[in-house]
């Protein structure tokens, strides 16, 4: 194992660990206080919620823009990828960053436009991000495992481990995907996400903050998306020695 091998497996050490971090009393906290709000909610309002996510992001992650070129063959340098990869999160995240100022700036309406906008904005990054390790992204399983990717950084600690554990295994977990994308847990994502993001959301929306606010959080959470996708496929290669150049 070379220097930046080891470098990055010690890296990769501390985000599992992080990642199967037992939850703390606030997480658990902010967590029921979410889920009593969550109920709060009619039924049918979830459901028009869970549809309009649902379809967006199937629209976005299964869109012909986000076909990227042919799947790198033969042994990568991981030294090499990861200089590409890290140049692409810091691209995205500043594209998301301008894109939050100017949908926020404008207040309420044009806030509504941030979450397809923002949403685009990371599911391509994440493409790259899988192309660039040497994985087919045209792969409908390789889809997938971007949105357990995407997952895994906004979810709550307690889902977080759980999505940790089923994509550490990901060599067999995939076997038992459901081949009708519709069979997906598309309630949990999207209230995962939401509860991610409702708050800071909210803010955007008013004017005079909004784009302050806009700005800010997208630039932290697209730049997380990225750090969890890039040891997500250090986790896939660490396991797969064999794509990695000496």
């Amino acid at each position: 194992m070379n220097s930046y091998e080891d470098k990055i497996t010690r890296e990769l050490a501390e985000w599992q660990s992080t990642m199967q971090r037992t939850p703390s009393f606030s997480n658990e906290s902010i967590k029921n206080f979410q889920s009593k709000i969550q109920n709060l909610i009619p039924e049918k309002v979830h459901q028009v919620i869970t549809k309009a996510v649902k379809e967006l992001t199937r629209a976005v992650l299964f869109g012909a823009a986000f076909t990227t070129s042919n799947k790198i063959t033969g042994p990568i340098n991981l030294m090499d990828a990861e200089d590409h990869v890290k140049e692409r999160i810091n691209f995205y995240t500043s594209s998301a960053t301008a894109e939050g100022a100017i949908t926020g700036f404008g207040g309420f309406l044009s806030g509504l436009a941030d979450f397809p906008l923002w949403l685009s904005i990371k599911m391509k990054m994440l493409f790259e991000i899988a192309h660039s390790y040497g994985f087919d992204t045209n792969d409908y399983k390789e889809r997938i495992y971007i949105l357990y990717v995407f997952q895994l950084a906004f979810s709550s600690q307690q889902r977080r481990i759980e999505l940790y554990h089923f994509i550490s295994n990901w060599e067999q977990n995939q076997n038992n995907l459901p081949e009708d994308i519709n069979n997906f847990d598309w309630r949990t994502f999207q209230q995962e996400y939401r509860d991610h993001l409702d708050i800071a959301k909210l803010l955007q929306l008013i004017p005079g903050i909004g784009a302050v606010v806009g700005a800010y959080i997208n630039h932290k959470l697209t730049n997380r998306l990225g750090k969890t996708a890039m040891n997500a496929y250090r986790m896939r290669l660490v396991q797969n020695t064999p794509k990695i150049e000496d």
